[in-house]
This record gives C-alpha cells, structure tokens and sequence, in this order.
C-alpha cells in the first residue's frame, strides 16, 4: 500500500514526491464570482451561497453573542475543562512572543524608536464540512487576544441544521472571539474582507480551509493582510531501529485521515521496521472511521524511504522542508540542530503530532508545502505590525541637513534636499 523507496541522495526526495501545485482556473472564476457577488450585495449574496453550496437556508448570518456562553454550558464538563486546559497551555506558550517597542537617544537632540501595535480588528476562519475543529479557534484566537486585537471575528460553515457545532462555539467562549457568523467558503472569506450589512471588514484573515478557501484569501490579499495559504496537511517522521512500529503508524495515519491530498512520509535507515510500520497500517487503517480518506491519502501521497542514518533522514526532512517532523531516535535533542526547516519539530518516542494539534501549546497553524522554508508556525507576530517614530531638534537637524541634502542630490531629488537645507538656511 505505502510505496517503499530506497533513497540514496536525500535530495532525490523532493522529486519522487512532487506534487501538481497548479490553481484550477475553474476554481480560480469560481471564486472571483462569489468575491465580486460578495462585495456588490453583501449579506445577501452570503446568505444566497450559503443555501446554494452548504444546503442551509439561514435568516441572518450572526450568531447570538449568548450562544457561546450557552454551548460552553451544553458540551459537558469534562470536554469544556480540556478546552480550558489548552487554551492555558496555548497562552503560556504564545505569552512568551509578547514584545514591546522601543526609544533611543544616540545623540543630543535625536530621538527614535519602533512602536508595537495590535491590529484593530482581525478575521478567524474556522473549517467544517467533514470535521470540526475547535482546536482551530483556540490555536488563532488565543494570539490574537494576546497581541491585543480589539475585535476578533469568527466565521464557519453552518451544519445542516443551520446551526454553529456547539463544540466550536465553546471554545470561541474559552477563546475570547468577540462576534461569530454562519457563513463558510469563499462566502466566508468575501464577508470579512469586504464587509457586508452585519459582518464587519477586518484588517487580516487567518485560519486554515479548502481550495476555494485558499484561492479566495490569495485573491483579496492586498485588501487585507493574510497568514499564510495553507496546503494539504503534512508529516515526516525520522525513525531508528528501536521505534516502535504501531506508534509511527498511528502518527502517520493521524495526518493522513486530514485530508486525501495530505502527505504521510517515513525515513528510516531500518528496512525491518519499515515493513512493520506497513503492516501496523494495514491493520490501524481498518478501525478508523475515516478509513477511506487516510487510505487514499496513504496510497498516493505517502512513501517510506529507506536512508543510510537517521542524519540523512533529517537532510531528506531539510529537502521537504514539512510542515510536521518526529524525531523518533533515541537522542532526537541531538539530531535537532541539524534541522533547518520544518513548521514545528516532536522530539522523542511519547510525542506524537497530535499532542500539538491540541492540547500542548505551540501553534498547529503551520507553514505546508515547502514553504517552511521561509514561513512560520502562526504567532502573537502575526497579529501587531510595527511603526517608526522620529523626532531631531533644531540643533540637531542643522547638523544633519548638508549630509541629507548631499544624498538626495545624488539620487536626482532636489526637492528633498531643500526640504533638509531650508530648515538649516532660514529661521522660522
């Protein structure tokens, strides 16, 4: 089932695994339609798309503020102390990128510095469809309020009933979302960046979501700041000789189930265990219940490299650049300096993915498709932006005016010099 491949340059990887990363123009006309329909007619065209694409006719699009409060109470104590549990986990870990601006004076009559400033208002998209993630909301609204955001904007698919799953509800109550909407799809994301009648224009959108999701953040980038355009889920697991067969197959399998475009990849410099960790698919595939989605996933997407170390596994990982990568080796602390890209690295045998999809506290909004290489895991970050300040007293600014003047006139920008000279050759 799982394609076992003999590697003998890590960077052959990238090749065998390549995947078409091609926009469908289908999808791409698709979505222009639903965005310009979106932003000409508002709430309606929302609630018109909602009926058309989801099956659910809705009178209004916003949740009642009190429904959040209400399903935190519906969903039962012991799931609730869980939510609450790694919304504190989540905001201890992201407490800690938390950052302050800064002033300096480094000579009589300069002043600078950098402020560090929220975003007022900002947009979470939380998937549906064939799962429900209520670790979604926490993972992108617990560094939201943390960085200060002052209204946080929640939409999501409606069920088929209409309704919110009060499991997503919940945890916008632990989360501290301000307003929440019924609206998915490109719907979803036109409403937030546009505004409409009751859904408010934010000033970025994050979240995870499919194709027309995807292509409908990439398309209103510009209007507002987005995260990142998030690709099929991914995970590579670097394993020796003494780990143990089951737990990697579980942890490949608990990608796999995401989605049939998710990738599921082991290196091993152990042929034995690769074949173990075949037959421990074979037999976990059979209990999911989400069984065909994680075994077509599997099929086509996964693969098993044999290296010659489990160093070489982590130059494979380098090439791949994952979203997810195990260390299951018996000094994985030792093998993670040689890691140069990956979303987020799990050391050891007893930590599985699926500890940070949830409960331990770094982000699960995750770099995919190689793009790890240069982005990173969702972070208090990306929720502030940054402006300068500048402040030269007289004194100071006659000082500097002739060097100001010198450098704009070798740029060919005269105006600009006199804007310096003229503050330094009349008095006011």
């Amino acid at each position: 089932m799982m394609r076992v491949i003999r590697c003998e340059n890590p960077a052959d990887a990238k090749t065998l695994l390549m995947r078409k990363n091609e926009q469908a123009p289908a999808v791409d006309a698709a979505v222009r339609e639903i965005l310009e329909a979106v932003k000409a007619r508002g709430d309606q065209a929302v609630l018109e798309y909602t009926q058309k694409l989801d099956g659910v006719l809705l009178k209004s699009l916003e949740i009642a503020k009190g429904e959040m409060a209400a399903a935190a109470g519906r969903i039962g104590p012991e799931f609730l102390g869980v939510l609450k549990e790694a919304a504190e986990n989540i905001g201890l870990y992201h407490e800690k990128q938390r950052r302050a601006g800064y002033m300096l004076d480094p000579r009589p009559g300069v002043i600078m510095g950098r402020r560090v400033l929220p975003l007022e208002r900002v947009g979470i998209y939380v998937p549906g469809g064939t799962a429900r993630y209520p670790s979604t909301v926490l993972m992108n609204a617990i560094p939201a309020r943390l960085a200060g955001v002052d209204e946080i904007v929640m939409v999501t698919p409606p069920g088929a009933n209409g309704a919110i799953p009060d499991d997503i509800l919940a945890a916008a109550f632990v989360a501290g979302v301000s307003r929440v909407f019924a609206a998915g799809g490109a719907q979803g994301v036109a409403a937030l960046a546009y505004g409409t009648q009751s859904v408010p224009k934010v000033d970025k959108i994050v979240g995870p979501g499919n194709i027309f999701v995807a292509t409908a953040k990439r398309m209103v980038f510009g209007l507002v700041d987005i995260d990142i355009i998030a690709g099929p889920s991914e995970i590579l697991i670097v394993a020796d000789k003494n780990s143990n067969p089951a737990f990697v197959a579980a942890d490949l399998l608990s990608q796999a189930e995401h989605d049939p475009l998710s990738a599921a990849i082991l290196a091993t410099d152990d042929e034995g265990l690769a074949q173990k960790v075949c037959e421990e698919l074979e037999s976990q595939l059979k209990k999911l219940a989400r069984r065909e989605i994680a075994e077509k996933s599997i099929r086509d997407n996964g693969a098993i490299f044999i290296v010659r170390s489990a160093q070489e596994g982590v130059a494979l990982s380098n090439e791949l650049a994952p979203e997810h990568l195990e260390l299951c080796v018996d000094e994985p602390f030792g093998l993670l300096p040689l890691v140069k890209h990956a979303g987020s690295v799990f050391l050891g045998r007893y930590t599985p993915e699926a500890l940070g999809d949830y409960l331990a506290g770094p982000n699960h909004t995750l770099p995919t498709g190689g793009t790890a290489r240069f982005s990173s895991p969702l972070s208090v970050d990306d929720f502030v932006k940054t402006s300068s300040f500048l402040c030269y007293t007289k004194e100071a600014m006659g000082q500097a005016a002739d060097s100001v003047a010198l450098f704009a006139r070798r740029e060919g920008l005269t105006a600009h010099a006199n804007s310096a000279l003229i503050r330094k050759e009349q008095r006011p």
